[in-house]
């Protein structure tokens, strides 16, 4: 079985038990989280689209942890004494799909 659910701008496939970093929303490591907007549903056989969204069904997460990810751009032009370094830090959080449906 597994759903294919939207967070913010993206999509994700998961199944049970998947680890999957989603954007950051105010959440302890051991709260649920559920996640309503889910797009697919497959399990086996039977093959839900929803139009934008399956009706009824929600993804439930458990937090895991929190991360953070630094990205660092540097702009550099040759000859002229100049550098720039300049950094981002994006937070998320990481949870773990306990439940579909």
């Amino acid at each position: 079985m597994y759903a294919v659910f939207e967070d913010g701008s993206r999509q994700y496939r998961v199944t049970p038990g998947d680890v999957v970093r989603i954007d950051y929303r105010e959440a302890e490591p051991g709260a649920t989280i559920e996640l309503p907007r889910v797009l697919l549903v497959a399990d086996g056989t039977d093959l839900r689209i929803g139009t934008p969204t399956v009706a009824g069904i929600k993804v439930t997460a458990e937090v895991v942890g929190l991360a953070k990810e630094k990205t660092q751009t540097q702009q550099f032009r040759r000859r002229k004494n100049y550098r720039r370094l300049r950094g981002h830090t994006q937070k998320h959080v990481e949870v773990r799909i306990k439940s579909i449906g």
